[in-house]
């Protein structure tokens, strides 16, 4: 009778210590949202799948989730999802992109599902209109204040910052500067064995100071004096037009074309390396220089997916 009663005890006991453990683990389920622009060219999903997948690899047994923030790709993926043609044509295109959500929705699911401590990382290149309407959203969440703090709907929900850091005193943005410029190396050397210059298109924006491009520029510059660097924007400054000055000023005659942004989409595709009028290697041809176009968005290389793996783990350590 007492060797039943204790070993009724003892099953009682761990059943306790492993509902306590369920519990405690199901608490602590961390999960990662990698919020993009987004892209409605298949192929130019190489550079988030590569971001992702390297992001998963360095956080095993954290969910890894993407999300988009454009309203009009969103819908143009979602119109794929009983398009049989598209899907037959792409199959290696993950299933999560054809359900894709924008990051309210996507954070609103794993907070559903019992993740309470969540980590937004942008794949923004710079802090720009984006990125502030994103950093928006998630203070939007975290304003919620439950009269019981247990009730409280996340234990953390963080937002990381873009490739070039973004504007305060910590972290320094001058050394997110140094790391990107540092990450580029490889196309620096492409260059400079083709003996080109090396010219980046970056997007840019209407209504946010795109001076972080010409800092850039000018970081770039002074690692790498044996190439000549040009960055120029879609949207803001520099421009297309300060670019085309800079080379007949400089008399450069052959050049390297390559996207500054995380994929190679529409503005890849079309404003830099169509054969339209107003494409970029178009007018820089018509200049009488040699164009080659590189049609590779920066989250193809790891040095730079590891950029925002790197923010990442900077949260997840502290």
């Amino acid at each position: 009778m007492v060797k039943k009663v204790s070993c009724f005890i003892l099953s009682l006991v761990v059943l306790i210590a492993l509902g306590s453990v369920s519990s405690a683990s199901e608490s602590n389920k961390k999960a990662i949202v990698i919020a993009s622009f987004g892209t409605s060219y298949p192929a130019a999903l190489k550079s988030l799948i590569n971001i992702g997948e390297l992001v998963q690899s360095e956080n095993p047994g954290v969910v890894v989730k993407h999300a988009f923030t454009s309203n009009i790709i969103r819908k143009i993926w979602q119109k794929r999802q009983n398009d049989t043609a598209f899907q037959a044509a792409n199959k290696d295109i993950p299933k999560e992109f054809l359900y894709i959500k924008n990051p309210l929705a996507t954070i609103a699911d794993l907070q559903n599902d019992g993740y309470r401590t969540i980590i937004v990382q942008p794949t923004h290149v710079y802090a720009g209109e984006e990125f502030t309407d994103l950093k928006s959203y998630i203070e939007g969440f975290n304003s919620i204040k439950t009269l019981k703090p247990k009730f409280m709907p996340f234990d953390k929900l963080i937002l990381g910052r873009p490739a070039l850091g973004e504007p305060g005193k910590t972290p320094d943005y001058h050394e997110d500067l140094e790391i990107a410029a540092k990450a580029l190396a490889d196309d620096v050397a492409y260059a400079k064995s083709q003996g080109a210059g090396l010219v980046y298109m970056g997007h840019g924006n209407e209504y946010f100071s795109t001076g972080i491009y010409a800092e850039f520029q000018d970081q770039m510059r002074k690692m790498y004096p044996d190439v000549s660097i040009f960055i120029g924007t879609v949207e803001g400054y520099p421009s297309l037009d300060n670019v085309s000055e800079a080379l007949k000023h400089t008399g450069i005659k052959n050049i390297v074309l390559k996207p500054m942004m995380v994929v190679a989409g529409d503005h890849a595709n079309n404003d830099m390396a169509s054969d339209e009028d107003d494409s970029w290697k178009t007018i820089f041809t018509k200049q009488g220089v040699k164009v080659e176009c590189i049609l590779k968005g920066l989250g193809e290389d790891n040095n730079w997916a590891s950029i925002y793996a790197d923010h990442i783990k900077e949260l997840m350590n502290n």
